[in-house]
């Protein structure tokens, strides 16, 4: 047993015991938000909630934590019918303010998840709605940055990373120098995958040249944990702490190139992701090693990229000339 005279010792100290009344008070929506290991999760989940609490006139957590299923309800039917919104934009929606609702739940501060009462809209689980190039739009794309200009091979390297290893725009613009290394005598890529996790792939030997190319001639290859690809003239938002790239400058850039190659629009960044599963498939990979390289839990996820069931040129109508 304890001496009882030894407790007073043991207690915490009083500015530990204010920090942690501190720790208590904060709301726990702001804690849900905080366990999230993404920032990009956390950023997309505040605005998945604010967008709800907007469209239904909820200006604080008390009202936040009353709506019931009703609420969500004309929420889903505003945002497709008046809104136009996507099936997979009201599904990852719904499928936020469900997380948020089940941690309140969990930690007592809502009676019950509203959410689950709803229901989500259909998606097409057989295949993904992203565009993919050819792989001769593909190969006029990676030629279409020039090759004598700093601007010129970071986007070279950029689109080789995305067309030929398969990266998420994120996933490209964390990258570090220190990233390209040597992996049993093979260039290699260290990423961050969501959720934190870290992994080494072995990469295109042609993407690893574009990535030493665009760092001899822009002069930072010597500094390994500085970012690989940096703003030439600033982001659109303001400047990241550590000089990384805002992902959607990688967004704008594949559709300049597109149209700069004559292709109508509808392509982004994931595009590149799409076609890289698709070419990889289709030139003999095996789907459990693309689906490592995608950093996919389930290859069924993988497969939604997967365009080689489309053949446009095998088309139906094409035969029904009059």
């Amino acid at each position: 047993m304890l001496d009882s005279s030894t407790l007073p010792a043991m207690l915490p100290p009083p500015v530990l015991l204010t920090r942690l009344d501190q720790l208590a008070a904060i709301p726990e929506e702001e804690a849900w938000l905080a366990k999230q290991k993404s920032a990009q999760t956390r950023h997309a989940y505040r605005l998945d909630v604010r967008h709800f609490m907007v469209a239904l006139g909820i200006t604080s957590t008390e009202a936040l934590r009353k709506v019931d299923h009703h609420a969500v309800i004309a929420w889903e039917r505003m945002q497709r019918e008046r809104e136009d919104a996507a099936a997979s934009t009201v599904r990852r929606r719904l499928a936020a303010l469900s997380s948020l609702f089940k941690h309140l739940v969990k930690h007592g501060a809502a009676s019950r998840n509203p959410v689950v009462d709803v229901d989500r809209p259909a998606i097409n689980r057989d295949e993904g709605s992203t565009a993919a190039f050819s792989k001769a739009e593909a190969r006029k794309l990676l030629d279409a940055p020039p090759a004598d200009t700093v601007a010129g091979r970071r986007d070279r390297a950029i689109l080789a990373v995305g067309l030929q290893v398969g990266f998420r725009r994120a996933e490209i613009a964390a990258l570090k120098v220190g990233d390209l290394h040597q992996n049993r005598g093979l260039d290699a890529l260290r990423v961050t995958r969501k959720g934190g996790r870290r992994e080494s792939l072995a990469i295109n030997p042609q993407a690893a040249q574009c990535i030493r190319a665009y760092l001899e001639i822009a002069g930072h290859g010597d500094q390994p944990d500085a970012p690989l690809f940096r703003p030439l003239r600033g982001n659109a938002r303001p400047l990241d702490p550590a000089g990384r790239m805002d992902p959607g400058v990688i967004d704008r850039m594949v559709r300049k190139y597109a149209a700069q190659v004559g292709l109508a629009r509808g392509y982004s960044a994931h595009s590149m992701r799409a076609t890289f599963i698709t070419t990889a498939l289709e030139n003999g990979a095996q789907l459990e090693d693309v689906q490592k390289a995608a950093g996919h839990r389930d290859p069924s996820t993988t497969k939604l990229y997967d365009r080689r069931g489309y053949n446009p040129e095998k088309a139906a109508s094409f035969f029904a000339t009059y």
